[in-house]
């Protein structure tokens, strides 16, 4: 416990700000004076074997540091290398919760043999104290727990010392029901240098429940959580289950049924971690749902119960008020971006809860959108030109407090985003000489301040204001106009496609009715379905197509006739429909092909036209076919916008983000909290052929994949980075 002396001192870690003589990024001091700018001066602390002692003094600005009290200073000094202090503060609800560790205290450590139980025995104080200034390093010893409920270290045996940062869970002492099973036994002296135990630890006994035993031996905890059987329990909801060896897991409910072999409902469960013995979502060699191995638990519904952590805890205390949200550190103040998250990152950054953008006041059309364009993909950060002065500040928002934070720390908080969003609509009460010009600006000022919005429309303001981008799309109209673009709408009659179509023969069909090409390849491509409203959906399902074949879509280039082969010459929209010639495929022919098709009395009346062929260009030359790669899919549902994203080239490598996943309390005082899930089973059904995504029935399909069959709402694509040219019949 602190002291009143330790508590008129202040402690700081640095989160952010370049590094400068003293301090940078993760240093941790303690302040000595506060100067008139607002600045800091202070002792900095190393870890190490001289940890005691302060290494040097340093001026540092406010706002680029952390407040710490002494306990949390010493805590995150014994975290080594500093970039996982800051990965530490970033999960604060974790980071609360082991600051208070006591005595028996039961937690999760990560170990070389993977994530194990153990009962903390000491608080250990690390290095020499020698001055008043110096500051002891806090370490935890660990009793390690084996499977049959016993500890497992030996009396004569040190116990092994672990930092804050090597905690992932942290399960009360008055919530183990083991009694006795926890023997009451210190190991001897650990034969460290500069090491001592904190005899002060209090014990947990009296900050619990009383304990009372049962005939058997065994405590129980007089629970005042709700009977399982009394709770309503669902796809989605958040769980907690207490696993043999007394250790509590938390999840998400992925399935429920009864699976092969059994007679009572069971619970599918995606774990927060990788526990050893967990699957990936099977179960009795069935698969009932697809996670990342050893996530998955499978077990009766009446085992579960709702996450305490998000509800009233055992002890009938309450959890701590939404109001009282912990913040998130601050990102250092950098002027080099954070590149895409490479693939063989995602998953361990971004799965998880309060995972991606946080979402606030119906922000997720916004939130699904920025996270779909900015998480993985490298298109825009090719493509986006240098702002103007007068939009800076909004490029700077963007990028630093959403694009950088979200691929450095995985996780955008609400205010970052409606920081971004005010930007928008303030900015537009500038006057503008040009009346053409204040209109527009008008125009986004009622779309962004509005409680919701479509994608398209913020897409638009994005790219045009924020981006300075010219549009994305050229297009070229039979009468050789031009039309710019940075998304494009599906238009078509409901009976030119079948009734499940895919998007590549919703594009070609949009593409002839309307008489349109594009004049170049686009390095980004958005293509917005045939749906208006809340409601309508023009079709049920559409299938995605992972990859789009432009080749036939591009004005004044080389296509081949759909019969032999050879260089096309002709077009006919007429024969799009046709059943006998792959209907919802582009048909273009030579010469001889045109002719003998339209010989057939059903196509006589067709009215086929020329195609413009590139000077010079051999009749029996191979066309190259030009294709654009799907990098994410924003779904729509009563209102409410989710995104699929493919974060890398693995077929498997999908996420769903949802940014109001579920809710911390009320309407008025409570948070939304963010979730990102792996989704490798869109891979699996994705690399199916055509013709079976056609039969598949989308509701035993799974529940994301009929999300993204039912829900779509846009299909974004982009340029591969290296050209993926394909040769004609590929």
């Amino acid at each position: 416990m602190e002291t009143k002396a330790d508590a008129k001192e202040k402690f700081f870690i640095v989160t952010r700000g370049k590094a400068r003589k003293g301090f940078s990024r993760g240093c941790i001091g303690r302040v000595e004076a506060e100067t008139q700018r607002g600045e800091l001066m202070g002792l900095l602390y190393s870890g190490g074997s001289n940890a005691g002692g302060p290494k040097s003094g340093g001026i540092v600005r406010r706002e680029d540091t952390y407040p710490l009290t002494r306990h949390q200073a010493q805590l995150l000094l014994f975290v080594s290398p500093s970039s996982k202090r800051l990965e530490l503060l970033c999960n604060p609800q974790l980071f609360s919760a082991i600051c208070e560790l006591s005595q028996d205290d039961l937690v999760v450590v990560k170990h070389k043999k993977g994530h194990l139980p153990g009962l903390v025995r000491n608080l250990m104080q690390i290095g020499r104290k020698e001055k008043q200034e110096d500051l002891h390093m806090l370490g935890f010893e660990v009793e390690f727990v084996d499977t049959d409920h016993s500890l497992s270290s030996k009396k004569s045996a040190p116990l092994p010392l672990f930092s804050a940062a090597d905690i992932i869970q942290v399960v009360p002492a008055y919530s183990v029901p083991f009694g006795q099973h926890w023997r009451d036994s210190h190991s001897g002296g650990l034969n460290r240098k500069a090491v001592s135990r904190i005899n002060s630890m209090p014990n947990m006994g009296s900050r619990g429940p009383q304990l009372r035993e049962n005939h058997a031996g065994q405590s129980i905890t007089q629970s005042q959580s709700p009977n399982p059987s009394q709770v309503h329990l669902e796809v989605g909801s958040t769980v907690e289950v207490v696993s043999n060896t007394g250790v509590t897991v938390y999840g998400v409910i992925r399935w429920m049924g009864v699976p092969g072999g059994k007679t009572n409902e069971w619970a599918g469960i995606e774990l927060d971690y990788e526990v050893n013995g967990c699957s990936d979502g099977s179960y009795g060699g069935q698969r009932y749902f697809s996670c990342k191995a050893s996530m998955a638990l499978f077990v009766p519904v009446t085992m579960c119960s709702p996450d305490s952590r998000f509800h009233r805890s055992s002890t009938g205390k309450e959890t701590p008020k939404p109001t009282e949200r912990p913040p998130v550190p601050p990102l250092e103040d950098s002027e080099e971006d954070a590149p895409p998250i490479p693939e063989s990152e995602v998953l361990s950054l971004l799965v998880g809860r309060m995972k991606g953008i946080q979402g606030h006041f119906n922000s997720c059309y916004l939130d699904a959108t920025l996270f779909s364009l900015f998480s993985s993909s490298m298109t825009l950060d090719n493509i986006c030109h240098k702002p103007a002065d007068t939009e800076q500040s909004i490029n700077c928002t963007l990028r630093k407090e959403i694009v950088n934070r979200l691929r450095r720390q995985g996780f955008v908080p609400a205010e970052s985003v409606m920081n971004f969003r005010k930007q928008l609509g303030c900015d537009t009460f500038q006057t503008e000489e040009k009346g053409t010009h204040i209109q527009i600006l008008f125009f986004v000022y009622v779309f962004i301040t509005l409680l919701s919005a479509d994608p398209e429309e913020f897409i638009t303001v994005l790219f045009q204001r924020v981006l300075c981008m010219e549009p994305l799309l050229k297009l070229r109209s039979r009468g050789e106009t031009s039309q710019d673009a940075y998304t494009f709408q599906i238009i078509l009659e409901k009976e030119q496609v079948g009734q499940m179509p895919t998007v590549q023969q919703l594009l070609d069909t949009s593409f002839l009715s309307c008489d349109l090409k594009f004049e170049e390849i686009p390095s980004c491509l958005m293509v917005q379905m045939p749906r208006f409203g809340k409601k309508y959906k023009m079709f049920p399902h559409i299938i995605p197509s992972t990859e789009l074949d432009i080749t036939d879509l591009l004005h004044n280039s080389p296509r081949d006739c759909f019969i032999c082969g050879r260089l096309a010459e002709h077009e006919c929209l007429q024969c799009l429909p046709d059943r006998k010639l792959q209907p919802g495929r582009i048909k273009q022919y030579c010469t001889t092909c045109n002719t003998q098709v339209h010989t057939h009395p059903s196509r006589q009346g067709h009215s086929h036209r020329a195609l413009a062929v590139p000077a010079e260009t051999p009749a029996d030359a191979p066309v190259p076919r030009h294709m654009m790669q799907l990098f994410a899919v924003l779904c729509i549902h009563t209102s409410h916008y989710v995104s699929f994203v493919k974060y890398g080239p693995d077929p498997h490598s999908w996420l769903f983000f949802d940014s109001m996943a579920d809710r911390c309390g009320d309407d008025q005082s409570g948070y939304n909290i963010p979730e990102i899930r792996a989704c490798p089973e869109l891979g699996d059904f994705l690399s199916q052929s055509e013709e079976e995504l056609a039969r598949a029935n989308p509701s035993q399909a799974g529940e994301l994949v009929r999300r993204l069959l039912c829900d779509s709402y846009m299909f974004l694509y982009q340029k591969p980075s290296k050209p993926q040219i394909k040769p004609s019949g590929a």
